[in-house]
């Protein structure tokens, strides 16, 4: 076969050829691995439904729900459990941009009448050893540490070093307290706007702590 010539003509030929058969193969395995990494996320995401949620017999992921903050754009997920037709709680996926690291993913879990029955921080960029240990921590039965089985009308989720708090901060990391803490009530926020919306509920609820339901007045939306 006959060598072409070192041409600028021809380098561009090859370049492009080079690049439209790497194009292609890419292309060709990112279709063969988008449906089992998506498969994958799914079902990631309703095994921490399942973790943080009382049982049930619905697909919640099927039944999702937007609420969306003032001031913002991207909604909370809240994730209806239902038993036997009837409402027993909600997994909420929630996020803050104010933690130290910047921001922080969690999904919380709440009973029918809004006590926290579970929580899985699902991504953050906190510091390892000090804030990162908020995956454990506020599930801790030590002191006033755990928000499992407290209710946002109650009990002020706010971090105790804070006038009216009734939660014990992480040591060294109350930035990202602060920031765990404003996510709980937000989701909070958000099941109690779904209630509302689907006839569960009349009137939010109101916040230990607070004079309204949340910091700020929210909008919902459905998907």
């Amino acid at each position: 076969m006959k060598k072409l010539p070192s041409t600028l003509l021809n380098m561009v030929l090859s370049l492009g050829i080079i690049t439209i058969v790497a194009s292609s193969l890419l292309a060709w395995v990112n279709s063969l691995t988008a449906g089992p990494i998506e498969e994958a996320q799914q079902k990631e995401e309703i095994e921490a439904i399942k973790s943080v949620t009382p049982p049930f017999d619905n697909n919640p992921k099927s039944q999702e729900w937007k609420w969306t903050p003032d001031n913002d754009t991207i909604p909370f997920m809240v994730y209806p459990a239902m038993e036997n037709g009837n409402l027993v709680g909600a997994a909420v996926k929630g996020y803050t941009k104010n933690g130290f690291g910047g921001e922080i993913r969690i999904m919380y879990g709440f009973s029918t009448d809004g006590s926290v029955t579970g929580y899985q921080v699902l991504s953050h960029a906190e510091t390892p050893g000090l804030g990162a240990k908020m995956q454990e921590w506020f599930r801790m039965d030590i002191g006033n540490r755990s928000v499992i089985g407290k209710n946002p009308t109650t009990t002020s989720m706010y971090v105790a070093k804070d006038a009216g708090g009734a939660i014990d901060g992480i040591t060294a990391a109350t930035i990202t307290s602060r920031a765990f803490l404003e996510t709980l009530r937000n989701c909070f926020a958000a099941f109690e706007a779904y209630k509302i919306d689907h006839g569960f509920s009349s009137t939010p609820s109101c916040m230990a702590g607070e004079g309204t339901t949340g910091a700020t007045t929210h909008t919902s939306s459905k998907e």
